[in-house]
């Protein structure tokens, strides 16, 4: 999928070694965060009262392995990507929602929020693509649907083509 949308096979792959480095803090950390319940209600920002938010990145990673096409709309408060209560896109499922969870300790998810964005932002300047922190109904409605499908086609504004 990644050589039909064009995207740079390298920045997907960065994508991914944050997620694994990502996945080893989460496990190094687990008795501060909990496990997961799988019961869905994070996804339902509105009635959990929360926001996810993600970055360019991130945005990259899940069209490189849906395709753009695939990229749904947000038209409620839940995640479009929720399908009877389980995550449709789990294995390309965004670094907050990784890090979240329901009973998790705030100060570790918090720490780790901010260690992960980091690295996106090191990405993001290292391949002159555009840093974009939005929350998730922004990033995946309209406009910036539009623009993740050009950027997966690896057209940056003022930065590196694919």
């Amino acid at each position: 999928m990644v050589a039909e949308l064009q995207v740079d096979s390298a920045i997907v792959k960065a994508v991914a070694q944050i997620y694994d480095w990502l996945q080893s803090e989460i496990h190094a950390h687990r008795h501060l965060l909990g496990s997961c319940q799988a019961c869905g209600r994070c996804c339902d920002f509105e009635h959990f009262d929360h926001r996810l938010y993600v970055t360019t990145p991130e945005l990259l990673y899940l069209a490189a392995n849906l395709e753009p096409a695939n990229i749904e709309p947000m038209r409620t408060g839940r995640c479009p990507y929720n399908i009877g209560d389980k995550c449709s896109i789990y294995p390309h499922r965004f670094a907050g929602c990784r890090i979240f969870y329901c009973r998790g300790e705030r100060d570790v998810q918090g720490s780790l929020s901010e260690a992960v964005m980091k690295r996106f932002k090191t990405l993001c300047r290292q391949w002159k693509v555009p840093y974009r922190y939005v929350d998730l109904p922004t990033a995946l409605n309209d406009s910036a649907t539009a623009n993740i499908r050009q950027w997966a086609g690896g057209h940056f504004p003022g930065g590196r083509e694919g």
